[in-house]
Protein backbone atom coordinates (compact mmCIF):
# COMPACT_ATOMS: atom_id res chain seq x y z
CA UNK A 1 0.00 0.00 0.00
CA UNK A 2 1.12 3.80 -0.42
CA UNK A 3 3.18 5.29 2.08
CA UNK A 4 2.05 8.53 1.47
CA UNK A 5 -1.61 10.33 1.48
CA UNK A 6 -3.91 9.56 -1.06
CA UNK A 7 -6.73 12.21 -2.48
CA UNK A 8 -9.82 11.58 -0.59
CA UNK A 9 -11.60 10.44 -3.58
CA UNK A 10 -9.39 8.87 -6.12
CA UNK A 11 -9.78 9.46 -9.66
CA UNK A 12 -8.75 6.45 -12.08
CA UNK A 13 -8.94 6.89 -15.57
CA UNK A 14 -8.82 2.86 -18.04
CA UNK A 15 -7.87 2.84 -21.36
CA UNK A 16 -8.95 -0.58 -22.95
CA UNK A 17 -12.38 -0.31 -20.63
CA UNK A 18 -14.37 -2.63 -22.79
CA UNK A 19 -12.18 -5.78 -22.92
CA UNK A 20 -11.77 -8.75 -20.71
CA UNK A 21 -9.56 -6.93 -18.40
CA UNK A 22 -11.46 -3.56 -18.72
CA UNK A 23 -13.96 -5.75 -17.31
CA UNK A 24 -12.34 -7.17 -14.12
CA UNK A 25 -10.56 -3.86 -13.28
CA UNK A 26 -13.99 -1.85 -12.72
CA UNK A 27 -14.66 -4.55 -10.29
CA UNK A 28 -11.31 -3.61 -8.32
CA UNK A 29 -11.80 -0.42 -8.75
CA UNK A 30 -15.10 -0.88 -6.79
CA UNK A 31 -13.39 -2.86 -4.18
CA UNK A 32 -10.85 0.26 -2.96
CA UNK A 33 -13.15 2.71 -0.80
CA UNK A 34 -12.93 6.42 -2.20
CA UNK A 35 -11.97 5.04 -5.85
CA UNK A 36 -13.81 5.92 -8.74
CA UNK A 37 -14.20 5.83 -12.29
CA UNK A 38 -13.27 9.47 -13.82
CA UNK A 39 -12.49 8.28 -17.81
CA UNK A 40 -12.53 5.46 -19.52
CA UNK A 41 -11.42 4.71 -23.41
CA UNK A 42 -11.68 2.21 -26.20
CA UNK A 43 -10.33 2.08 -29.81
CA UNK A 44 -11.74 4.03 -32.41
CA UNK A 45 -13.36 0.91 -33.91
CA UNK A 46 -15.35 0.14 -31.19
CA UNK A 47 -19.01 -0.22 -31.01
CA UNK A 48 -18.94 0.96 -27.52
CA UNK A 49 -18.25 4.60 -28.40
CA UNK A 50 -20.27 7.17 -26.81
CA UNK A 51 -22.25 4.65 -24.52
CA UNK A 52 -21.77 4.50 -20.31
CA UNK A 53 -18.42 2.51 -19.57
CA UNK A 54 -20.14 0.43 -16.61
CA UNK A 55 -22.82 -0.72 -19.10
CA UNK A 56 -20.28 -1.24 -22.54
CA UNK A 57 -18.32 -3.81 -19.63
CA UNK A 58 -21.17 -5.45 -18.58
CA UNK A 59 -21.71 -3.50 -15.01
CA UNK A 60 -23.38 -0.89 -12.83
CA UNK A 61 -23.86 2.69 -14.93
CA UNK A 62 -20.81 5.14 -13.73
CA UNK A 63 -22.22 8.64 -15.61
CA UNK A 64 -18.42 8.18 -17.37
CA UNK A 65 -19.07 7.71 -21.34
CA UNK A 66 -16.66 5.62 -23.29
CA UNK A 67 -14.45 7.90 -25.69
CA UNK A 68 -11.26 7.44 -28.63
CA UNK A 69 -9.70 10.11 -27.54
CA UNK A 70 -7.46 9.44 -24.55
CA UNK A 71 -6.42 12.93 -24.35
CA UNK A 72 -9.99 13.69 -23.21
CA UNK A 73 -10.41 9.82 -21.02
CA UNK A 74 -7.05 10.75 -18.75
CA UNK A 75 -7.89 14.52 -18.36
CA UNK A 76 -8.43 15.28 -14.52
CA UNK A 77 -7.08 11.47 -13.38
CA UNK A 78 -4.69 10.68 -10.46
CA UNK A 79 -4.13 8.23 -12.07
CA UNK A 80 -4.29 6.00 -15.43
CA UNK A 81 -4.46 2.06 -16.32
CA UNK A 82 -3.75 0.70 -19.69
CA UNK A 83 -4.46 -2.33 -20.60
CA UNK A 84 -5.19 -1.95 -24.10
CA UNK A 85 -3.01 -3.40 -27.16
CA UNK A 86 1.07 -2.66 -27.74
CA UNK A 87 0.44 -0.63 -31.21
CA UNK A 88 -2.00 2.06 -28.76
CA UNK A 89 1.21 2.13 -26.09
CA UNK A 90 2.94 4.72 -27.33
CA UNK A 91 -0.17 6.80 -28.02
CA UNK A 92 -1.60 6.23 -24.79
CA UNK A 93 2.24 7.22 -23.04
CA UNK A 94 2.05 10.91 -24.78
CA UNK A 95 -1.49 11.49 -23.47
CA UNK A 96 -0.46 10.71 -20.06
CA UNK A 97 2.39 12.78 -20.60
CA UNK A 98 0.39 16.03 -21.83
CA UNK A 99 -1.41 15.55 -18.98
CA UNK A 100 1.32 14.79 -16.10
CA UNK A 101 -0.81 11.85 -15.31
CA UNK A 102 1.04 8.66 -13.64
CA UNK A 103 0.35 5.22 -15.68
CA UNK A 104 0.07 1.93 -15.15
CA UNK A 105 0.90 0.05 -18.04
CA UNK A 106 -0.52 -3.41 -17.76
CA UNK A 107 -0.40 -4.11 -21.73
CA UNK A 108 2.38 -6.48 -23.01
CA UNK A 109 4.15 -7.52 -26.45
CA UNK A 110 6.17 -4.55 -26.57
CA UNK A 111 9.07 -4.15 -28.81
CA UNK A 112 12.59 -2.65 -27.55
CA UNK A 113 11.70 0.39 -29.49
CA UNK A 114 8.50 0.99 -27.69
CA UNK A 115 10.31 0.23 -24.02
CA UNK A 116 13.21 2.81 -25.08
CA UNK A 117 10.17 5.26 -25.62
CA UNK A 118 8.13 4.48 -22.30
CA UNK A 119 11.42 4.78 -20.10
CA UNK A 120 12.03 8.31 -21.44
CA UNK A 121 8.43 9.00 -21.00
CA UNK A 122 9.03 8.14 -17.62
CA UNK A 123 11.59 10.99 -17.10
CA UNK A 124 8.40 13.14 -16.82
CA UNK A 125 5.56 11.01 -15.05
CA UNK A 126 5.79 8.11 -12.96
CA UNK A 127 5.23 4.82 -14.81
CA UNK A 128 4.62 1.39 -13.28
CA UNK A 129 5.09 -1.30 -16.25
CA UNK A 130 5.27 -5.21 -15.71
CA UNK A 131 4.56 -8.08 -17.67
CA UNK A 132 2.07 -9.06 -14.82
CA UNK A 133 0.32 -7.81 -12.27
CA UNK A 134 -0.35 -10.14 -9.76
CA UNK A 135 1.29 -10.91 -6.68
CA UNK A 136 1.68 -14.57 -7.06
CA UNK A 137 3.77 -14.12 -10.79
CA UNK A 138 5.74 -11.78 -9.15
CA UNK A 139 6.78 -13.98 -5.84
CA UNK A 140 7.52 -16.38 -8.39
CA UNK A 141 10.16 -13.88 -10.62
CA UNK A 142 12.32 -13.56 -7.44
CA UNK A 143 11.74 -17.04 -6.98
CA UNK A 144 13.08 -18.18 -10.25
CA UNK A 145 15.73 -15.96 -10.32
CA UNK A 146 16.97 -17.57 -7.04
CA UNK A 147 16.71 -20.92 -7.90
CA UNK A 148 18.79 -20.44 -11.25
CA UNK A 149 21.23 -19.23 -9.24
CA UNK A 150 21.64 -21.86 -6.31
CA UNK A 151 21.40 -24.41 -9.28
CA UNK A 152 24.14 -24.64 -11.35
CA UNK A 153 23.92 -25.43 -15.24
CA UNK A 154 23.56 -29.36 -14.88
CA UNK A 155 20.03 -28.39 -14.31
CA UNK A 156 17.82 -27.28 -17.29
CA UNK A 157 15.73 -24.96 -17.46
CA UNK A 158 12.13 -25.14 -19.53
CA UNK A 159 9.28 -22.43 -19.21
CA UNK A 160 6.06 -23.60 -20.11
CA UNK A 161 3.23 -21.36 -20.93
CA UNK A 162 -0.64 -22.16 -21.94
CA UNK A 163 -3.39 -18.37 -22.63
CA UNK A 164 -6.92 -18.51 -23.95
CA UNK A 165 -6.95 -19.08 -28.06
CA UNK A 166 -7.19 -15.48 -28.35
CA UNK A 167 -4.00 -14.15 -27.10
CA UNK A 168 -1.63 -12.54 -29.61
CA UNK A 169 1.60 -12.64 -28.12
CA UNK A 170 3.73 -15.57 -27.61
CA UNK A 171 5.61 -16.19 -25.36
CA UNK A 172 3.49 -13.92 -22.91
CA UNK A 173 5.45 -11.25 -21.40
CA UNK A 174 5.10 -13.12 -18.26
CA UNK A 175 6.94 -16.26 -19.59
CA UNK A 176 9.94 -13.71 -20.89
CA UNK A 177 10.20 -12.24 -17.74
CA UNK A 178 10.33 -15.31 -16.30
CA UNK A 179 13.10 -16.24 -18.78
CA UNK A 180 14.96 -12.93 -17.85
CA UNK A 181 14.93 -13.74 -14.21
CA UNK A 182 16.17 -17.14 -14.45
CA UNK A 183 18.89 -15.60 -16.92
CA UNK A 184 19.75 -13.19 -14.18
CA UNK A 185 20.25 -15.56 -11.63
CA UNK A 186 22.79 -17.71 -14.30
CA UNK A 187 24.36 -14.52 -14.39
CA UNK A 188 23.85 -14.18 -18.52
CA UNK A 189 20.38 -12.78 -20.94
CA UNK A 190 17.91 -14.02 -22.19
CA UNK A 191 19.15 -12.93 -25.57
CA UNK A 192 22.22 -15.34 -25.04
CA UNK A 193 20.77 -18.50 -23.79
CA UNK A 194 16.86 -18.54 -25.44
CA UNK A 195 15.46 -21.06 -27.01
CA UNK A 196 11.97 -20.67 -28.75
CA UNK A 197 11.80 -23.60 -31.33
CA UNK A 198 12.73 -27.42 -31.27
CA UNK A 199 12.06 -29.27 -34.43
CA UNK A 200 13.67 -31.72 -36.85
CA UNK A 201 16.57 -33.77 -36.46
CA UNK A 202 18.39 -30.97 -35.12
CA UNK A 203 16.38 -30.75 -31.23
CA UNK A 204 18.67 -31.63 -28.85
CA UNK A 205 19.17 -29.28 -25.95
CA UNK A 206 21.97 -26.66 -26.30
CA UNK A 207 23.29 -26.61 -22.75
CA UNK A 208 23.22 -23.68 -20.48
CA UNK A 209 19.83 -22.41 -22.55
CA UNK A 210 16.59 -21.73 -21.35
CA UNK A 211 13.65 -23.51 -23.46
CA UNK A 212 10.30 -22.09 -24.28
CA UNK A 213 6.60 -23.89 -24.70
CA UNK A 214 3.78 -22.46 -25.24
CA UNK A 215 -0.37 -23.27 -25.51
CA UNK A 216 -2.99 -21.41 -26.67
CA UNK A 217 -6.67 -22.76 -26.23
CA UNK A 218 -9.82 -22.72 -25.19
CA UNK A 219 -10.72 -19.96 -22.43
CA UNK A 220 -7.40 -20.14 -20.08
CA UNK A 221 -6.61 -17.13 -18.14
CA UNK A 222 -3.01 -17.66 -17.33
CA UNK A 223 -0.62 -20.88 -16.66
CA UNK A 224 3.10 -20.60 -16.05
CA UNK A 225 5.58 -23.09 -15.18
CA UNK A 226 9.34 -22.87 -14.89
CA UNK A 227 11.45 -26.40 -14.69
CA UNK A 228 14.99 -26.86 -13.47
CA UNK A 229 15.54 -30.48 -15.28
CA UNK A 230 18.47 -32.40 -13.64
CA UNK A 231 19.58 -35.69 -13.23
CA UNK A 232 17.58 -37.54 -11.28
CA UNK A 233 15.42 -35.02 -10.04
CA UNK A 234 13.46 -32.14 -11.65
CA UNK A 235 12.04 -28.63 -9.61
CA UNK A 236 8.91 -27.42 -11.10
CA UNK A 237 7.52 -23.61 -9.75
CA UNK A 238 4.08 -23.02 -10.92
CA UNK A 239 1.94 -20.71 -10.79
CA UNK A 240 -2.37 -20.35 -12.26
CA UNK A 241 -4.40 -17.86 -12.83
CA UNK A 242 -8.26 -18.96 -13.01
CA UNK A 243 -9.63 -15.77 -12.43
CA UNK A 244 -8.40 -12.35 -13.80
CA UNK A 245 -9.34 -10.41 -10.92
CA UNK A 246 -5.59 -11.41 -9.35
CA UNK A 247 -4.50 -9.36 -12.20
CA UNK A 248 -6.86 -6.66 -12.01
CA UNK A 249 -6.25 -6.29 -8.47
CA UNK A 250 -2.92 -5.82 -8.36
CA UNK A 251 -2.98 -2.91 -11.20
CA UNK A 252 -5.40 -1.11 -8.96
CA UNK A 253 -2.72 -1.85 -6.10
CA UNK A 254 -0.08 -0.60 -8.27
CA UNK A 255 -2.30 2.69 -9.19
CA UNK A 256 -2.51 3.67 -5.88
CA UNK A 257 1.23 3.36 -4.62
CA UNK A 258 1.57 5.35 -7.76
CA UNK A 259 0.14 8.61 -7.21
CA UNK A 260 2.38 10.86 -5.65
CA UNK A 261 5.54 9.32 -6.72
CA UNK A 262 8.72 10.96 -8.05
CA UNK A 263 8.68 10.22 -11.88
CA UNK A 264 10.51 7.11 -12.80
CA UNK A 265 9.68 3.86 -14.01
CA UNK A 266 8.97 1.44 -11.91
CA UNK A 267 8.18 -2.42 -11.14
CA UNK A 268 5.96 -4.42 -9.44
CA UNK A 269 8.41 -5.00 -7.64
CA UNK A 270 8.79 -1.79 -6.75
CA UNK A 271 4.92 -1.62 -5.89
CA UNK A 272 4.89 -4.86 -3.49
CA UNK A 273 8.86 -4.40 -1.85
CA UNK A 274 10.71 -7.39 -2.98
CA UNK A 275 13.77 -5.57 -4.47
Amino acid sequence: MPTHPLPAELKIALLGVTGRMGRALLEAIDEVPGAVLSGAAASPGSRWLGQDAGAAAGGAVRNVSVTADVGQAVAGADVVIDFTLPEATLGNVAACVAARCPLVIGTTGHDEAVRREIAQAAEHIGVVMSPNMSLGVNLLLKLVELTAGALDAAYDIEIFEAHHRNKKDAPSGTALALGRAAAAGRGATLDELAEFSRHGASAARRPGSIGFAVMRGGDVVGDHTVTFAGIGERLELTHRASDRMAFARGAVKAAQWLVGRAPGLYSMHDVLGLD
